[in-house]
Parts: C-alpha cells; structure tokens; sequence
C-alpha cells in the first residue's frame, strides 16, 4: 500500500501536467489556424479540471499504476473542427501534431529537472525531484508515443489522414469509430506494448542523452 501511495504522489503532478498541456495544445494551435470551437468553450486553458476526466484521467492510471503495466489514460478530448481551419487538410497535421509536440516538450523540462535533482545531491529536494523527473519523462514520453500511432483517432491518425491523397484519406478515416475498440484489443493482448514499447525505451534513453544522465 505505501509503495502505491508513494507512486501517486510522484506521478500526480507529471500526469496532470501531461494531459492539460497536450489537450491545451490542441486547441491552441486550432484556434490559431481558425477554428474557435475549444477557445468559445473555454478548452484552450492550462486549467486541468477542464480536462480531466474520471475514468481515463483518474482510475485507469491508478489501476494501470497497480498492474505495474504501460501507464495508460486520456483526457477529455479537446473539440476541434477541422472544416473551420483555413486549410482544413493541411492544418489537420498541425493540430494533430500539437499534444505530442506539447508532451516531447514537457519531457525534455522534466529531464532538466533531473539534471537540477542530480546537481542538488546534498538537498532533502534531490530524490523527490529526480523521482518526479522521471515519472514525468517516461508519461510523456509514452502519451506522445501511443498518440503517434497511426490509428484514428489518435493524434497519428489525423496525421496520416492529412498526409494521404484524398480517396485514401476518406477510406482510412472510416476506421474512426472503430479505434478505440482496436486499442483496447491491442493493449489487452499486449501487442500495443510489443510495438510502442521499443519507440518508448528509445525517446527515454535520447532524453536522458541529452541532458548527460543514464536512463532509469
């Protein structure tokens, strides 16, 4: 029970974060190519109540904690529409690519954390920081990875709709309402993990690279 306890004060912070700003994102880089839907209804916020939700933000990351699998979840999806962007094809790219760019962000802050952490070896600070250091890079680092995947409605699928010619795009978008169903499937029978896991392992170890540490 006190290691659960201790595994959520770490992660809860990383976690809000992760989700407010990749949502945030979304709807900020929509409102700047023209579409106002999640500014008129107060979605482009770093507030973290208008994302969350129950059982996506809160529970399943809790269970998925206990489980000691891939940290899994969503947030409330920021409304976009994508008819309202100037260039609703090319700018779909952009929007998409917003949440994970947000998390890749937020990743390379929580490795300069890390860093701070590693340089504070004498302060009752040190551990906490580089604990929560890394559970903030390996969440985003997993949220950006499982949102590139190149299924709709996952970030990589909007991607790959705007990057197909049009009749491939149409046909590829009817999978849409399917998605969900097919991640469930895929994380339930752990091929989700045997594909992503590597690309997780990897993005982890660059980070960490980058800022002069060893990977946890």
């Amino acid at each position: 029970m006190d290691s659960i306890i201790q595994n959520i004060a770490i992660y809860a912070l990383p976690v809000i974060f992760a989700i407010t700003l990749h949502e945030a994102a979304h709807g900020y880089v929509a409102k700047h190519f023209g579409d106002l839907t999640a500014y008129t209804q107060g979605r482009v916020s770093l507030n973290p109540i208008k994302h969350i939700d129950l059982v996506g933000t809160i529970l399943l990351p809790l269970v998925t904690l206990w489980l000691g699998g891939i940290l899994f979840g969503w947030a409330k999806p920021v409304p976009v529409n994508f008819s309202a962007l100037r260039r609703p094809k090319q700018d779909m790219l952009w929007v998409a690519l917003a949440g994970p760019g947000a998390n890749l962000f937020m990743a390379l802050l929580w490795g300069l954390v890390i860093k701070l952490g590693l340089g504070m070896s004498e302060s009752d600070l040190a551990d906490p920081m580089i604990l929560m250091g890394e559970a903030g890079i390996k969440i985003n680092v997993i949220l950006m990875v499982l949102n590139l995947l190149p299924l709709p409605p996952l970030d990589g699928g909007r991607v790959a709709v705007s990057l197909l010619p049009h009749r491939m795009a149409n046909s590829f978008a009817r999978i849409e309402p399917y998605g969900f169903m097919i991640l469930v499937f895929l994380l339930v029978t752990g091929v989700l993990g045997a594909v992503i896991g590597p690309f997780i392992v990897i993005t982890i170890r660059m980070v960490a690279w980058f800022f002069g540490f060893e990977a946890y």
